[in-house]
């Protein structure tokens, strides 16, 4: 595929994702998505067949180029488990803070209580990186650095969680931190920082067993 039309691809998943982030699954159209985009509706149609394939789209777009990153630090064997965890912790944050639309897309179609194809669809694509936190936690408890007795659910869903409370209940968040979380400068120069601080202070405290030598 040349340049042009990855770029006009790509335009058309930006709109995409904020169309479906504002409206969800239901409320938006192709034809609505189509006309912001700027493209015909043959074009899109071409691009991903339907509406549930762009909407697919849109999430494997983000998803799997966060999956090859977390691969490649997995399989870095110049890293210890911990510092692996650590890293995965620093991209996580620095890629979902600040991407507010993509996270209330998530939010909106996976916090409804109707059970469809799509949602598990959808879930099928978020479990992939899911899986990649959990190689490296399983390689640490396997090789001492990490307790025996971790709970490794439980450690992924304290990563993510912390961001979904955050991101999901911003007024309440916004009174707590004292800032308001839907300011982008706020976002990027403060929290940031902050939560990567945290995430990784209290995961390691629970994790790292006090034998290792970890940093």
């Amino acid at each position: 595929m040349d340049k042009d039309k990855i770029d006009k691809k790509d335009h058309i998943l930006d709109v995409a994702e904020k169309i479906f982030s504002d409206l969800g699954f239901d409320g938006a159209s192709t034809r609505m998505i189509s006309g912001e985009a700027g493209v015909n509706m043959a074009m899109l149609n071409y691009y991903f067949g339907s509406k549930e394939g762009l909407f697919l789209a849109v999430f494997e777009r983000k998803i799997s180029s966060f999956q090859t990153l977390l691969q490649n630090i997995g399989n870095d064997e110049s890293m210890s488990s911990w510092d692996k965890l650590a890293k995965c912790i620093d991209n996580y944050v620095e890629r979902i803070i600040v991407n507010n639309c993509f996270q209330k897309l998530i939010n909106r179609e996976l916090s409804m209580s109707k059970r469809s194809e799509l949602s598990d669809k959808i879930t099928q694509i978020l479990m992939v990186n899911v899986l990649e936190i959990k190689k490296i936690l399983d390689d640490g408890i396997k090789n001492g650095t990490f307790f025996k007795d971790t709970d490794t659910p439980l450690a992924i869903a304290t990563i993510f969680g912390t961001k979904n409370y955050i991101i999901n209940t911003p007024n309440i968040s916004s009174l707590m931190l004292g800032h308001d979380v839907r300011d982008e400068k706020y976002l990027e120069e403060q929290l940031k920082p902050r939560v990567k601080t945290y995430m990784k202070r209290l995961i390691k405290a629970y994790l790292v067993n006090d034998n290792d030598n970890t940093k």
